[in-house]
């Protein structure tokens, strides 16, 4: 068995445990959980002292994944299927997803993943992981594995054992859907 299908296989194992993970995202390392369970989700908050208000993102393998959870318009699936670095985007009406990870106007910033391991991890699991920075809130996102703080590094449950050397280029694209289908781009 590849390394990476351990890993996969062992953080599986946790997400299932209601456990939060530290793993290397498509963007920069990640603190994450099962995106539908709130008490995981609160531990996230807690772990990175973020304010319970401020919401966080998650990913999913796909466009199919992606519309369980939010309303995906044809010029949204074709934008998504045309994009060529990691994009984030907010949706408003998220459903099956932890209240306390979606915001309180009911929208939820999620991001199709293009990355061997977390789609892979991701489509295995079968549901959207939670991927907020490891940092804690308000200071500077590491870039690497070793920028991690030790308070994050004891705080998860499990960290997965990959990627520990890649260096981060900068985090995703940021966009947002509003009421009538229109794009906004927040972050470049």
């Amino acid at each position: 068995m590849k390394s990476i299908d351990i890993e996969i296989e062992n953080t599986i194992a946790a997400l299932q445990s209601q456990k939060v993970i530290l793993y290397p995202t498509d963007t920069v390392w990640g603190i994450g959980c099962d995106a539908r369970n709130s008490v995981a989700v609160e531990r996230i908050f807690q772990i990175k002292k973020r304010d319970p208000h401020k919401p966080m993102l998650c990913i999913v393998s796909d466009i199919e994944m992606l519309k369980q959870y939010v309303e995906v318009t044809p010029t949204i699936e074709s934008y998504l299927k045309n994009v060529e670095r990691p994009t984030t985007v907010i949706y408003p009406n998220a459903q099956g997803l932890a209240s306390n990870l979606v915001a309180k106007n009911g929208s939820i910033a999620i991001r199709v993943v293009n990355d061997l391991f977390c789609t892979s991890l991701v489509k295995q699991f079968g549901a959207p992981i939670v991927s907020t920075s490891a940092n804690i809130s308000n200071h500077i996102t590491p870039m690497t594995f070793e920028e991690i703080e030790e308070s994050i590094l004891e705080g998860v449950d499990y960290i997965v054992n990959l990627q520990t050397e890649k260096k981060s280029q900068s985090p995703s694209r940021l966009i947002q859907i509003t009421e009538d289908g229109s794009i906004i781009c927040l972050r470049e």
